[in-house]
């Protein structure tokens, strides 16, 4: 199966550190969580693994070959980014045909299908577009560009509830018809954690979790009760995130379940709160 190795990366912006030596892989034919704080690092990985920034150190490679400046490899990577790169004027079908002249797999009638199933008219300018229906245009670019490998940066931004169940259901049928990777970078995470497979966790340009979904949740657990009781308990185990309110508080603990003494409470954390512990801050959205 078609892979993106991503080897000791490392971006600096002046005294900054944006990205500090990540190792990863990336294998077609599965669907990733890419997480972590604003600032963590995860813009700035997905454009040096697009190309459209160099790294200080390290590489990343496609089946073996160099990706940066190799425009038939580039071909099969899309970078969707958060921020609006199109020129506002552009009008949706010229988009669409414009992306064509790169990415030579582009499914036009596809991209208009999804046009149609969104609600969005092809004839209209970027800017007579919501936000939320920019966000649609940008994903729907990606869905109908036939790439191998496609990183979704905030793919629901500004749209309401109903379209980003739609939404979902187009990437899982994309996903099924095409078995294309997509990496998926978003602050809804409990809301998508149902589409993940495998996360990778970002934290001040480090990489602080490369685990299948299932490993991830179930090698962490809640403790709740009194504040002096989960205290004493937490002295032998590994604490990622303690919060006392009054007499009571709440730990996410790293490891396996035991020895938990009555009157302490145990669940799992759902994967946003596991998130929110790992990286030691509170999360958007």
């Amino acid at each position: 199966m078609s892979r993106i190795e991503i080897k000791t990366l490392t971006k600096k912006y002046k005294k900054k550190t944006a990205l500090d030596g990540v190792s990863l892989s990336i294998e077609k034919g599965m669907i990733y969580g890419l997480l972590g704080r604003n600032g963590s690092g995860k813009s700035t990985l997905v454009d040096l693994i697009g190309g459209r920034i160099f790294p200080d150190s390290g590489e990343v490679t496609l089946d073996g070959e160099t990706v940066s400046e190799n425009d038939k490899l580039l071909r099969k990577i899309y970078c969707m980014s958060a921020e609006d790169l199109l020129p506002k004027h552009m009008k949706v079908k010229d988009a669409v045909k414009a992306q064509a002249y790169f990415y030579k797999d582009t499914n036009e009638d596809y991209a208009l299908k999804l046009c149609d199933i969104f609600g969005i008219d092809p004839k209209k300018r970027l800017s007579q577009l919501s936000t939320g229906q920019r966000t649609l245009v940008k994903v729907i670019l990606a869905l109908s560009s036939g790439a191998d490998f496609i990183f979704l940066d905030e793919p629901v931004l500004g749209i309401d509830a109903n379209c980003r169940e739609e939404l979902y259901k187009q990437i899982i049928e994309r996903f099924d018809k095409t078995e294309a990777a997509f990496i998926i970078s978003t602050h809804l995470i409990d809301e998508c954690a149902g589409l993940f497979e495998h996360y990778f966790v970002l934290e001040e340009g480090k990489l602080i979790a490369d685990e299948d979904c299932e490993e991830l949740q179930a090698n962490a657990y809640l403790i709740e009760g009194r504040a002096k009781d989960v205290t004493e308990y937490l002295k032998d185990k590994q604490c990622l995130k303690k919060t006392i309110i009054g007499t009571l508080c709440s730990a996410c603990v790293k490891g396996e379940v035991k020895d938990v003494p009555d009157g302490l409470e145990v669940s799992h954390p759902s994967l946003q709160q596991l998130l929110i512990a790992m990286t030691g801050g509170v999360q958007d959205g």
